[in-house]
């Protein structure tokens, strides 16, 4: 872990003198002025932040090998004049900026990439092969869009240091490796986030959502996104020639039964009226033709609200695996292996910020564009975790659009647009502009001064 500079001791750089408008607090600074300043700050600061996103779509890098996307945020921190701390939890930034009395603020963007090959017809297209950290050789794109998650945190940091004098309290800027890994937060708690940022009183995110249109942004309170776990299992078998399969203990044919029961998991021991995911993302078994394997793996990801949902399907996973492998005689010391590679809670976004957040994001982007979010969505977020020092942190969790401008109409006509995770995925560049305005004006709104006492 490099230290760039060391938080709360670092006296942070001036700027540039701001207009005269920006560097005066005085009581009778409205809301209005101060949306204006957010939106003007962006407008002069776009063509950095999407050329930013183009250069982080065109060079994307998978979970904890964000060299040099980090390094580029933290580049933008330190020139802005942020106290700077990089490596935290493998490839992290960090900037903890103390301006006065007020709440501790944490806001996370996040940096990784996914193992897809990008099918998408653009000029800023990614056409990158790297090693993953297992050394296999995968296609790499930003699938999900966290390129644009990484640019509006730059836009954001521009904001709030450029409106210093608006704002008090401490505002924790945090460039999360890994989150599709599901692992990022926690190897940043496990190294010395805590030893960096105080404990936090909100911690706030935004992710783009191809179903709302770029310009707009969505945010309900309550459960928002679902708890999630990645699990491995291993099937033990025993290998042997092609031609007298029944001389070996197959763990591919074992493997292809789980997958298929694991179906009914859901759909018959699950209580039907809460929501449950179980997907096998990955079924790893054997190298040629005339070859079985002598073990498989099964890449499981389980999804859930309710913990006894979870439970359930843990245990279910475990009792119908065993008994494939008992029915096909493996021994009592071959049996599966189950590990569970991470694991999240579910997003409950808090009420009063979410009040507040809808506010401040009408006031800056106009009330028709700012959209009341439907249902709690079955992907998850680790970003929360941060908090861990603080279990009574507000959480909150913005939709930012990055659909097309009819994206609604396509949706009510049937033709929704392509989701991420999918080779095809497109998201509109100017969701990073409209990113940074809305999520800068929670954040101006959660630190301004009037509500310091």
């Amino acid at each position: 872990m490099t230290h760039l500079h060391t938080p709360r001791r670092q006296t942070s750089h001036l700027l540039a003198p701001l207009l005269i408008l920006l560097t005066c607090w005085t009581a009778g600074v409205s809301a209005g002025t101060t949306d204006d300043a957010v939106k003007r700050i962006v407008a002069d600061n776009s063509g950095q932040l999407i050329a930013s996103f183009k250069q982080f779509h065109q060079n994307p890098e998978l979970g904890f090998q964000e060299f040099e996307t980090a390094a580029t945020i933290a580049a933008h921190f330190e020139k802005l004049g942020y106290p700077v701390t990089t490596g935290v939890g493998g490839t992290g930034v960090v900037s903890v900026f103390e301006n006065g009395p007020g709440p501790v603020v944490l806001f996370r963007g996040d940096m990784d990439a996914l193992p897809v090959e990008e099918l998408v017809d653009i000029s800023y297209k990614s056409s990158k092969i790297t090693e993953d950290l297992a050394g296999e050789s995968v296609p790499v794109m930003h699938a999900c869009g966290h390129d644009s998650h990484a640019a509006w945190l730059m836009g954001i940091a521009t904001v709030m240091m450029e409106l210093k004098d608006q704002w008090s309290g401490t505002l924790v800027l945090v460039a999360q490796p890994a989150e599709e890994l599901m692992s990022g937060a926690q190897a940043m708690l496990n190294d010395t986030l805590f030893d960096i940022v105080p404990k936090p009183d909100y911690i706030i995110a935004g992710h783009q959502m191809p179903f709302w249109p770029v310009g707009s942004v969505a945010v309900a309170n309550g459960y928002r996104m679902a708890g999630a776990i990645q699990m491995d299992v291993v099937i033990n078998g025993n290998g042997g020639h092609g031609s007298i399969p029944h001389l070996a203990i197959d763990p591919v044919v074992m493997g292809s039964q789980a997958v298929m029961g694991y179906q009914t998991i859901v759909s018959r021991l699950v209580d039907q009226s809460k929501p449950a995911v179980l997907t096998v993302g990955a079924f790893q078994a054997g190298f040629t033709h005339n070859v079985i394997p002598h073990s498989a793996t099964l890449m499981l990801n389980l999804r859930w609200y309710d913990p006894s949902v979870r439970e359930g399907m843990v245990d279910g996973i475990k009792q119908l695996t065993d008994n494939i492998a008992r029915m096909y005689g493996v021994p009592a010391d071959r049996m599966p292996t189950y590990t569970i590679k991470s694991e999240v809670t579910p997003v409950f976004n808090d009420q009063d910020l979410t009040v507040l957040a809808t506010t401040a994001m009408k006031n800056v982007l106009g009330d028709d564009r700012v959209f009341l979010a439907g249902k709690p969505h079955m992907g998850s977020e680790d970003f929360h975790m941060l908090a861990a020092r603080n279990p009574e942190a507000k959480v909150l969790m913005v939709e930012v659009g990055s659909g097309p401008a009819d994206v609604l109409a396509d949706i009510a006509a049937g033709t929704p647009p392509v989701y991420p995770h999918n080779p095809a995925f497109y998201m509109e560049p100017d969701a990073v502009l409209y990113g940074a305005q809305a999520l800068s004006a929670v954040l101006l709104d959660v630190l301004q001064k009037e509500q310091v006492q």
